[in-house]
This record gives C-alpha cells, structure tokens and sequence, in this order.
C-alpha cells in the first residue's frame, strides 16, 4: 500500500470517527430476513436486526428496505462480536419521536398516533415510536362504554405529561374534542338563523323527540313538530343515523329548536289541496276497529274509512276484507280541517266507476245470475198450461 493511500484511509477513519450512541448516515449495501447491512462510511459495515429496525414482527424487511437506500441511524455498539457495528434504526426514531412529544408538550400541540393496545383502563398510543397512554377518561368528551372500536385506529390528542426519565406520557383527547366542538359550534351559531332550512342526522332518539346532528351543535326536533297529525314514538318515523331536512323554528342562547312542519305542506290549511272533498287518495290500513279502518295518508294523517264505506256490498267487519298494512285506494268523501278529521270511502269510489270498468263475471257466477233470473220470473197460467 503506497503512503499517499495509508494516509487518505487514516484521514477517512478520523473523518468517520463515530462512537456509541452517534447518528451516522449510511446507505444500504444488503438485506436479509432478519438484517441489513449498511455502509457507513467506517472501518466495518454496520448491521440493523429486524428488531432494531420495527418493533413489527410481521414487516418483511426485503419489501421496506432495497439496496441503495440511505437511512440515518444510531450506533448501539462498535463491536457487535462480530467485527461489526451494531445499529439501530428504530431507537432513532423513538429519540426524535420524544423530541416532537417534548416540544408538542411545551407548545401544546397537537400530536396523531395509532391505538397499539385497548385496555379497561384506557389507549395505547404508538406516536411515530413514543408509547403514549390516554386514560378512559380522557378518551372522549362523553363515557365511553366499549374502547375497542379505537383499535388500530389513528387518534389525535394533546401532550397533557411528559416524563423523559420514567418515558411517561400521557395523552388527553378529551380536551381536544371539547376545544373542537366549540369551535364548531361558534361557527355554526353564527352561520344559522330562524327559519333557515337545514340538514343533519339522527343523533339519538327519546321519548319526546330526536335529536339532529347539525355539523358543530344538536338541535331537537320535538315530536309535536314531527308530523302535521298525532304520532305516539318518533322512531316510527325516524333512525338513528338517517339524514333528515327540517327548519329552524327557534334559537334560545345554545339551544335550537327544529321542525319539519314546513307551511307549505300543512294538509289542513286547504280545504281543496290534496285531501279536498271529492279527491281520490292513496293509504296504508294502520289499525281497525269494529266500526272501521284507519288509513294513514302520510305519517301522523289517519282518515277514516268506515265500515259501511268499505264496499257495495255489505261487510260485517273490517277484518273481513282488509288487513294491517294493506294499500287501498278511496275517495275523500269529508274533510274537517278544524277537527283534522278526513272521512274517505271505497264505497264512493266502486260507484263512480263506468260499468264498462266492472270486473268481469266469470262463467259460473253468469249462469248463477242467469237462474236465479229465471227463478224470480212468474209464467201466465194459462201459458203454462
């Protein structure tokens, strides 16, 4: 070996100097199922081991890693017994990965990681390799009775503590959530005014109303501005998750009332709209008694059909000729606006109908009618005779 070389490979070591614990950049010269092989400029290539690489067993290092590649990397150890330098990729990213919690600690900052493990007692949390733990408490702004549907999710929340000694850090994502709700419903608060159509989802479903998710507040829709008419329980008419239109019909500090009453379609404020006097109407049969059907038009609209308007023909029962849920076609034949009461009749409607339009008999029932026409003619006697 001439001088001149002995000289530039003793400059090169002293340049590439590293000792445990340096960050050296180097470039991939190898990859094994369980190692990589690095150039880093030194005397001896440096070797990363799958679990220095990713604490993820399933990862296939021959997929992630291709010769060529340049990484940065930590050095664990100068002689791994093997001659060469053992490194770590992994522990680097947790160092940096401490260093963004830090500083998102300190700047109350905003941090994103990936739920790891679901425990009763809350997440945890791997953000880019920094182990953080929120609290069932702190996991929603609300009780949260089964956790894990986080799993595997990605997650924001703050930095609310930050232990380098013990690498303690605990998240709150309630905060966040708080913080952002407030946000949006200032700017939905401002956005909004009476009598103003809006759109939303079902949020929940009680008793005496629903309540709509209106991107950023909730507003109730009461069950007597549900319908035009009477409705016992609003989840006849409505789902958890269904998208609804209605309008504002009151704003009280936070609180928003809404309805889907809209004017324009109150079927009681004109005596010839669509259930006027004489108009034909389509229906559902809801429920019967023995004096007759109830139809219901549209939801919270029953008419009345009653039994001696079911049919020409006589009928005893409703029950004998309808069912529950059966369509019908009848004619409006009353309607009391003040009363909201519609009266309706098939009766009516077989009446009007063209006799050309009359089912035709069928053979058996001709001949039935053929004798008893017969039967009903008185001969002269003496013709008889």
């Amino acid at each position: 070996m001439s001088e001149e070389s002995f000289e530039q490979l003793l400059n090169e070591e002293v340049v590439n100097q590293i000792h445990t614990g340096s960050v050296v950049k180097g470039k991939v010269i190898g990859v094994k199922d369980n190692e990589i092989s690095m150039n880093i400029g030194y005397k001896s290539d440096g070797i990363i081991t799958k679990s220095e690489y990713t604490n993820d067993t399933s990862v296939n290092l021959k997929e992630v890693v291709h010769i060529g590649d340049e990484m940065e990397v930590k050095v664990l150890r100068l002689n791994d017994g093997e001659g060469q330098v053992l490194l770590s990729y992994k522990r680097l990213a947790q160092d940096r990965s401490f260093k963004a919690i830090e500083e998102a600690f300190e700047n109350h900052t905003v941090v994103t990681g990936k739920v790891t493990q679901v425990m009763s007692g809350g997440l945890t949390v791997n953000a880019d390799g920094a182990r953080v733990f929120i609290p069932a408490s702190l996991v929603s702004d609300g009780f949260e009775r089964n956790l894990n549907k986080y799993d595997g999710q990605d997650v924001e929340f703050y930095v609310t503590e930050y232990n380098p000694k013990r690498r303690r850090i605990v998240g709150d994502r309630k905060q966040l959530i708080i913080e952002r709700k407030a946000a949006a419903q200032k700017e939905l608060m401002d956005r909004i005014s009476e009598g103003m159509i809006v759109t939303g989802r079902v949020k929940n479903l009680t008793d005496f109303g629903a309540f709509i998710d209106l991107g950023g507040a909730d507003g109730l829709l009461h069950i007597s501005e549900m319908t035009w008419g009477r409705i016992d329980n609003p989840k006849k008419l409505y789902k958890v998750g269904e998208e609804i239109e209605a309008f504002i019909k009151e704003i009280s500090g936070d609180k928003i009332a809404l309805s889907v009453k809209f004017p324009d379609k109150n079927p009681w404020t004109d005596p010839n709209g669509r259930y006027g006097i004489g108009n034909v109407v389509k229906g559902k049969v809801a429920r019967m008694t023995d004096f007759g059907a109830f139809v219901e038009l549209e939801p919270g609209v029953d008419a009345l059909l009653h039994v001696s308007q079911i049919s020409a023909e006589r009928v005893e029962k409703p029950q004998d000729v309808l069912s529950i849920g059966q369509e019908i076609t009848a004619k409006v034949v009353d309607f009391i606006p003040e009363e909201h009461k519609i009266s309706l009749s098939i009766k009516a409607l077989e009446m009007d109908m063209p006799k050309d339009d009359a089912p035709a008999k069928s053979e058996n029932e001709a001949v039935t009618d053929m004798s008893e026409a017969l039967g009903n003619i008185k001969l002269d006697p003496e013709v008889t005779e």
